[in-house]
């Protein structure tokens, strides 16, 4: 059975089920969902917990499988908690998951919580973890997108009696809170916690969220590039301006954009030679946001743009390596500014 973070409290509710996995590379969300299932199973006379982290080739899941079936002198039920950091437990470990998932079946004395990362494909779709799924509850907790993140800061403030003002100048506030918080959920869980110990219960003005709020903003190439592909230029600019002050290598910001350019430019290549846009896209692994931003863009960006803009991605390429280039800046990352700034304003066209 899978779940999405919105439908957990619900479903807490109505029953609880003696196996549960919550995987995803979100930490405040993934704690949260973890907490939720906990203080349920607490109310409900679970009052003894044991943890295992399963990390390294040589952990011993025999003492997990024990755990399963042995109770204190003390509980009559009980928690086990399994963490898998890896995302990876191995030959062991997957037998060892499939018996306890296949042991949870009915077993109203021990409930079972899976922890793991954010896992690909093929592992989603191996033996042990269809077992977690088909015999539990699992949960994917992901990241709040960009453009979702004004709308959860509404909602956490919301929780604790706060919101922003009306109109224009509450979105241009949620806008202005998303800024300074994006990549960082943790961070603006404690930014909006504290709001709460600042001011009051009520309305909260620009001025409030202006002045308490701090830039804790944290950016990845792979951000940058969905910004760029979005044509949001001042994103843009300030995601780069970030990932300067946060050490990123120019060379890996550069790999980023010119993969973009060159994927469209193969894709576009394709469709010349009859390809339908579904079939290019799959052909060059190009799939989720990513594939929705490239049937955005294509129709609006001409070959000439694409060759113009690869020359460009060569010449960057010199730049981040040391090389002067006649008509363009020194700087690396003055390079790259110019050169995400042409392939934004050809996929905002």
């Amino acid at each position: 059975m899978q779940l999405s973070a919105a439908q957990l409290a619900g479903h807490l509710k109505q029953a609880l089920r003696p196996l549960y996995t919550v995987h995803g590379d979100e930490p405040l969300l993934a704690q949260e969902a973890a907490d939720a299932i906990r203080a349920t199973a607490r109310e409900q006379g679970y009052t003894e917990r044991s943890s295992y982290t399963a990390s390294g080739a040589h952990f011993d899941w025999s003492a997990v499988l024990a755990a399963g079936g042995s109770l204190s002198l003390f509980a009559d039920k009980q928690i086990v908690e399994i963490r898998v950091p890896s995302g990876k437990p191995g030959k062991d470990g997957s037998a060892a998951l499939q018996q306890i998932a296949e042991a949870a079946r009915g077993n109203d004395s021990t409930l079972t919580l899976v922890l793991l990362p954010k896992l690909d494909k093929a592992t989603r779709t191996g033996a042990w973890f269809s077992a977690l799924e088909n015999h539990g509850v699992s949960l994917q907790v992901d990241p709040v997108e960009r453009g979702a993140l004004p709308q959860w800061i509404a909602q956490r403030l919301a929780t604790q009696s706060q919101r922003v003002k009306a109109g224009e100048e509450g979105q241009r506030t949620l806008q202005f809170f998303a800024d300074r918080v994006e990549g960082n959920l943790l961070a603006a869980h404690q930014e909006i916690q504290k709001l709460a110990l600042l001011y009051p219960a009520g309305e909260l003005s620009w001025e409030q969220v202006e002045g308490a709020v701090n830039n804790v903003a944290r950016y990845d190439v792979f951000k940058l590039s969905e910004a760029v592909l979005a044509g949001h230029l001042q994103r843009v600019a300030r995601m780069l301006d970030g990932l300067r002050a946060e050490g990123e290598a120019e060379v890996l910001v550069h790999y980023a954009l010119a993969e973009d350019i060159r994927a469209l430019k193969r894709v576009k290549d394709a469709m010349a030679a009859g390809r339908p846009l579904p079939m290019a896209l799959r052909e060059n692994r190009i799939w989720g946001a990513r594939e929705r931003a490239f049937e955005r863009v294509l129709p609006r960006i001409d070959d000439r743009a694409l060759a113009r803009m690869l020359r460009a991605a060569h010449i960057v390429d010199g730049i981040v390596k040391g090389l002067k280039q006649p008509d363009w800046p020194a700087s690396g990352w003055q390079a790259l500014q110019r050169l995400a700034f042409m392939l934004c304003r050809s996929c905002a066209a």
